[in-house]
């Protein structure tokens, strides 16, 4: 995917910008379900890299998941798409085992696509100082898309590591990459991002 390239003035903050990783949980991740234009284990692969980059430089890691106490907690809105019933099994919702030892990340338990509606993440952003956060994780089109909206609207610089997500169509990532990413942020690779983090 083509994308600006990074400046010297690019750098990026530790001090002030977050990594966001959205729903690389095993029960996402290994569901099955088709993935592209990248797999799973890219995404996973490449988020690592960003968290390990981030965490030697002391920079704020949110992990996030979509979870459920009963079912009752998530939306069920009446669709023209039908949506499956979905079957929680045991450990779905845990981290993947890649990220789920990082030191000092916070975690984010959600109950919807978007990961500030209901949370506390602006807050603990907020009290940080962070005015930016790089984006990662899936789905492109869905989970990362809709946080990213919000972060937008709340007022935060953002960077979407174009590798190191991944949505259920080519098409779906691609839209989303072209359209929607560069009006509200910028896209780069991971390991752009990482070289840019000082």
């Amino acid at each position: 995917m083509e994308h600006l390239k990074s400046t010297e003035a690019e750098r990026i903050n530790a001090e002030k910008t977050a990594l966001v990783v959205i729903d690389l949980q095993n029960g996402i991740i290994n569901s099955g379900r088709p993935q592209a234009p990248y797999t799973g284990a890219q995404v996973v692969q490449n988020a690592s890299k960003l968290v390990k980059a981030f965490t030697e430089k002391g920079a704020f890691v949110v992990l996030v998941r979509v979870s459920t106490v009963d079912g009752q907690d998530m939306l069920k809105p009446v669709t023209d798409l039908p949506t499956n019933q979905v079957q929680f099994p045991e450990g779905w919702d845990n981290i993947v085992p890649e990220l789920a030892d990082t030191n000092n990340a916070h975690l984010i338990t959600k109950r919807q696509w978007g990961a500030f509606y209901g949370t506390d993440l602006e807050l603990q952003l907020r009290r940080r100082g962070i005015d930016t956060i790089v984006l990662c994780g899936v789905s492109t089109a869905i989970g990362v898309d809709t946080t990213a909206r919000e972060a937008y609207q709340r007022g935060f610089n953002q960077i979407f590591a174009e590798d190191a997500m991944t949505a259920s169509a080519q098409e779906e990532h691609e839209y989303v990459c072209k359209n929607i990413f560069p009006r509200i942020g910028r896209i780069r690779t991971s390991e752009e991002v990482a070289g840019l983090l000082q």
